[in-house]
């Protein structure tokens, strides 16, 4: 039988690389014309993205989000190895009790227009638009700070310096003035318009049928054209301040056009094709890609353990909209029983998800916080995981009060069947095969499990806005190296807050939302951290959370994958990270015999 299966696999194998091969033929006698629908002007890149921007409004962007690599810069960034670096401040001093930072900007920065880049924009991108209670910026989560989540103050000294003022001693800040600064001559009006129906004009700015020439930007590239379904193309910001040490401009490379792919088997055909420059690499492409390394003219690059990871989550909202339940009060019981979601967790076998999805390359995750992080808490040190193990499931039902029947499916207390819906994107090959095991090994506990693949889209608009969703698993939960950078999945009031979100700005409220203790402590923990310098201390603090996460499971943790990028020899100075984007440095990058105008 296993040599049967081993034959059936391989056949198979075979036949994906035959139909690829003839798929790429057609596909590329389609894509050249459409991608080079004139001749190319200067060097140029190409890549490609499932997922186009729904905004090019930095602050609304919800999908799409990695542009903002190309487009933007803020006061400081972060480099592979995840240190602070200056950015459009070339220094900084705090003041000696903390509380006090004090920016100094580049002399002679300019947005793309030309226009001149200066303290006035910093203090508007924070006091107009990051702390605007009108505007939901995913930023607002990150500055409000202490227990009583205060803002900080920012006020103009010069032209070229900005003085920000903390309530209180904050440690992540330096790393948060990451955010990107936007500019007030373009902006700073729509902030104090609204329209007909009371919005601000500046939620609607910045649209994606806005001509590309009135977006500006600050960073290396500027938005050129973009044709929805098709692709973005970007365009050499020639007011872009970063220079090499001889003195040259920077970026090097005129054009990265970015490609809207539907899926990763379609890039991986254009990319073996020639047609894009850079994939990334997922494990069903791997071995494949590995084989044509050399005579494909391109290098894998592996940046370590990724700092995403896949999870499964229930909605514990227990709330209302027009007095109907989010979650069916029955099933909501289920989801909101900590030993039902700890079920859940020893009852999926994650070494086979590992083994089989992942072909073993990458690790089981257990933490919300990144190996990397000296913040980490190893399984070692007390962090409390949940290897595979159905008999500790089915006690851990039955001591909750659930039960068996004759035919082995596991109802509850009041004899309800158990059973929910499982949300994933379609468009995900990870997702597509993991929801189908997950299924598997949650029968054998006795839960019928239905599987509902949607759009991403559609994945965003349940978590965001409608909420109506029961379990969902999705790939990309966050893991930094700082822990605060994901203050807004863990904040009881933050937008990202998934799992038992507060609704945002002017969304529809909800009535009868409970936040359990757990939940506010480790709200509360992660603010104490954020204000707290001793390092002793702050380890200590996500230490703790890092339990409290694992005991009562708001997100169960999956398995973790390696970082792997392709990219074209003739691409030079890649510094691929799992700590950053790939092309994080893109204004080093450099074409082999490229004529950069």
């Amino acid at each position: 039988m296993k040599r049967l299966t081993a034959l059936t696999q391989h056949r198979y194998h075979r036949y994906r690389i035959f139909i690829c091969f003839i798929l790429a033929i057609a596909l590329v006698s389609c894509l050249q014309p459409r991608l080079l629908h004139k001749p190319a002007l200067g060097s140029q890149i190409i890549v490609s993205s499932s997922v186009e921007p729904n905004t090019f409004n930095p602050q609304l962007m919800e999908e799409g989000a990695g542009i903002l690599t190309y487009l933007y810069e803020g006061l400081v960034r972060e480099n592979e190895r995840g240190d602070i670096e200056p950015a459009l401040a070339e220094s900084w001093e705090f003041s000696r009790d903390r509380r006090k930072i004090m920016f100094t900007l580049r002399k002679g920065l300019k947005w793309s227009d030309g226009k001149p880049l200066t303290a006035n924009d910093v203090v508007f991108t924070y006091d107009d638009i990051y702390k605007n209670p009108e505007i939901n910026a995913y930023a607002r989560d990150f500055l409000k700070i202490g227990k009583n989540r205060e803002f900080p103050t920012v006020k103009k000294l010069d032209d070229w310096r900005v003085e920000f003022t903390l309530p209180e001693p904050f440690s992540p800040f330096l790393r948060i003035t990451r955010m990107e600064i936007l500019p007030a001559h373009v902006l700073q009006s729509l902030i104090h318009k609204k329209d007909p129906g009371g919005r601000l004009l500046f939620l609607s700015a910045w649209s994606t049928d806005t001509p590309p020439e009135q977006i500006i930007s600050n960073g290396p590239y500027q938005l050129e054209s973009y044709i929805p379904g098709e692709r973005i193309t970007f365009r050499k910001n020639p007011h872009y301040w970063r220079k090499d040490d001889q003195g040259n401009p920077q970026p090097y490379i005129q054009r990265i056009i970015q490609q809207t792919v539907s899926n990763d088997d379609t890039a991986l055909i254009q990319f073996r094709a020639g047609v894009l420059d850079f994939i990334k690499v997922n494990i069903d492409s791997f071995y494949l890609l590995k084989k044509e390394e050399n005579k494909g003219n391109f290098t894998i690059y592996n940046g370590g353990k990724q700092t995403t990871t896949t999870v499964i989550t229930f909605n514990l909202n227990t709330g209302k909209r027009h007095g109907k339940p989010l979650v069916d009060p029955i099933k909501s019981r289920w989801f909101n029983t900590v030993e039902f979601r700890q079920a859940i967790a020893y009852s999926i076998n994650r070494q086979r998800l590992l083994n089989t999805l992942f072909k073993g390359l990458g690790a089981l995750q257990n933490s919300p916080i990144a190996e990397q992080s000296p913040y980490y808490l190893s399984p070692e040190a007390g962090l409390p995981v949940y290897d595979y193990n159905i008999d500790q499931a089915k006690a851990l039902l039955i001591q909750a009060g659930f039960q068996y029947n004759s035919q082995g499916q596991l109802l509850d207390s009041a004899s309800n069947r158990v059973e929910f819906t499982l949300t994933y994107n379609v468009a995900h090959r990870t997702l597509q095969n993991m929801a189908p095991l997950i299924q598997q090994d949650l029968k054998k506990i006795g839960i019928k499990v239905n599987l509902h693949p949607i759009a991403v889209t559609l994945v965003v608009d349940k978590l965001m806005n409608t909420m109506d969703w029961e379990c969902q698993i999705f790939n990309g939960f966050p893991m930094a190296i700082e822990p605060h950078d994901t203050i807004n999945f863990w904040s009881t009031e933050s937008n990202w807050h998934f799992f038992n979100r507060q609704p945002q700005g002017q969304q529809t409220p909800v009535t009868g939302r409970l936040v359990p203790g757990w939940e506010q402590k480790i709200t509360d923990l992660y603010l104490e951290g954020s204000t707290t310098w001793d390092e002793t201390k702050r380890k200590q603090i996500y230490a703790t959370t890092q339990k409290l996460s694992q005991e009562y499971l708001p997100f169960i943790y999956l398995v973790n994958s390696l970082s792997m990028v392709a990219v074209r020899d003739q691409i030079q100075g890649v510094k691929h990270s799992a700590l950053q984007s790939p092309f994080w440095n893109v204004n080093e990058l450099k074409l082999d015999n490229a004529n950069n105008l």
